[in-house]
This record gives C-alpha cells, sequence and structure tokens, in this order.
C-alpha cells in the first residue's frame, strides 16, 4: 500500500512526533466522514464487527491489559510501521483508555518517553487517554 495517512485535522487524528498519522475513535459512535481505513486495530473483550479493510483484533477488556502482551507488542509495531504509508486507525468501545493507551504507545515508538506520551496524547487526542496505572505501566515496558 502506497497511500498518504490521514489529514492532520481529520477527526479523531493524531500527529505523531515523526510526521506519522493515526486515527483513534470509539467503535460505539458512527465511522468518521471521509476515507475509509487501510487498515485498523481493535481493542475489544470480543472480536469486533468484520470491516471492509484489512484488520486485527487484540482481545483487550475494557480499563484493563491485552490478555496477549507480546501479541500486543507486535500488534503495535505493526500498526505505526503501516502509518506513514496508509490510513490506519486503533479503536475501543469509547475510544479513550485503550485507544489512549496504544496512541500514546506509538508515541513511544516514535521516541518520546512514556510519561512524556501519556501528556502528548492526552494534549493532542483526548484529555482522559490512557486511563489506568497499569495501562502507564505496560507503555514503560515498550521503552
Amino acid at each position: 500500500m502506497t497511500r498518504a495517512g490521514w489529514a492532520a485535522d481529520a477527526p479523531g487524528v493524531l500527529v505523531l512526533p515523526s510526521g506519522r498519522t493515526v486515527r483513534g475513535r470509539g467503535l460505539r459512535r458512527p465511522i468518521p466522514a471521509g476515507p475509509q481505513p487501510d487498515f485498523g486495530l481493535y481493542l475489544l473483550g470480543r472480536p469486533p464487527p468484520p470491516t471492509a479493510w484489512s484488520s486485527a483484533w487484540l482481545r483487550w477488556p475494557d480499563f484493563w491489559l491485552p490478555s496477549d502482551r507480546k501479541a500486543a507488542v507486535t500488534a503495535i509495531r505493526e500498526l505505526h510501521r503501516r502509518a506513514p504509508s496508509e490510513r490506519v486507525e486503533v479503536a475501543c468501545g469509547g475510544g479513550v483508555g485503550r485507544t489512549g493507551t496504544v496512541l500514546a504507545a506509538c508515541a513511544v515508538l516514535d521516541g518520546l518517553a512514556p510519561d512524556d506520551a501519556v501528556r502528548f496524547v492526552r494534549r493532542r487526542y483526548h484529555r482522559r487517554a490512557v486511563e489506568t496505572p497499569w495501562q502507564r505501566a505496560f507503555l514503560r515496558q515498550l521503552s
């Protein structure tokens, strides 16, 4: 795939320090208008509905951590790797805690320290992103 990423001003889009763009959203809300993702990473306690685009699912119950942390790190790295040339999104039910944690993980992969990544995502995506202490601990394991 050689498409560019999201427009920086599109709903839910976070521009990472490297310039990569990743869209975060909540699956309980309608999909934003505009182009569809090329790839989506979905963080739910059960499999998400099918999509018209390529996707991956991580079993990740609300307010907790992914059931398989090694698979989660692999999936997050894949999302980050695709972001420069594809429209990638990450989503959970509400689009805040789990989604914010993965967006912060992408910022860590971009070179930010975990605590700086949390502040970055809260400032630029959602003020309550990364909701739990164990989600913050998960980010420290990436660095």
